[in-house]
């Protein structure tokens, strides 16, 4: 079995402003690298293999935690969702302007994507071919993504629809702890895992 900590990066402008990030490529601000300095892994962690999506915010984070950049293992596979038309897009302006839109869209759960953007499913499916090839890697690893990856790697560990809440932690600051086994099968081992905290999950200590 493989362990896999799924975190998200560090906070940016964006994040503070409410806008819709997706691919786009916006770095962490200067408040953002203060608070990722004070995050603390898990010490079972510690010398776990590197990954990280391309995105500089996610970059910045890993190599902050620790990564060595010489050996940062990126791939596009871990980045957010695309969100389209929406990028940029002040959220609470958006449901303002488009609400009954917004709402027909979410109810439809991992089909749901806005214009010329991508859906939960699809990002599910990169996140299934990554994960696949972590397995076959036999080496455990923390990979630094973004909310729409944490999503997709609950829906594949559970099965959720994303038609109603699931008990996950999206924010900066949490981290989530997978096994994975050689086939692939991702099972949740400890959800919202807070960062500022270095003790092990109870029963996991690799």
């Amino acid at each position: 079995m493989t362990g896999i900590l799924f975190l998200r990066h560090g906070p940016t402008d964006w994040n503070a402003e409410g806008r819709v990030q997706g691919q786009t490529d916006v770095p962490l601000n200067d408040a953002g690298r203060r608070s990722v300095r004070t995050w603390r892994l898990p010490h079972y962690a510690a010398d776990w293999e590197w990954h990280a999506s391309p995105l500089q915010r996610a970059v910045e984070t890993a190599v902050l935690l620790g990564a060595d950049p010489a050996h940062l293992k990126l791939d596009d596979r871990l980045k957010e969702i695309d969100w389209g038309d929406w990028e940029g897009a002040i959220l609470k302006k958006l449901r303002a302007e488009q609400g009954e839109t917004l709402r027909r869209i979410e109810a439809r759960g991992l089909d749901m994507a806005p214009p010329n953007g991508e859906s939960p499913r699809q990002l599910t499916e990169r996140l299934a071919g990554w994960l696949a090839e972590a397995a076959a890697r036999r080496r455990d690893i923390c990979a630094v993504c973004h909310a729409g990856v944490l999503r997709g790697a609950y829906t594949l560990a559970t099965g959720w629809d994303m038609r109603r809440a699931a008990p996950l932690e999206r924010g900066h600051a949490w981290a989530h702890l997978y096994t994975l086994a050689e086939d692939g099968a991702l099972t949740p081992e400890a959800l919202n895992i807070r960062l500022a905290a270095s003790e092990p999950p109870s029963g996991y200590d690799r």
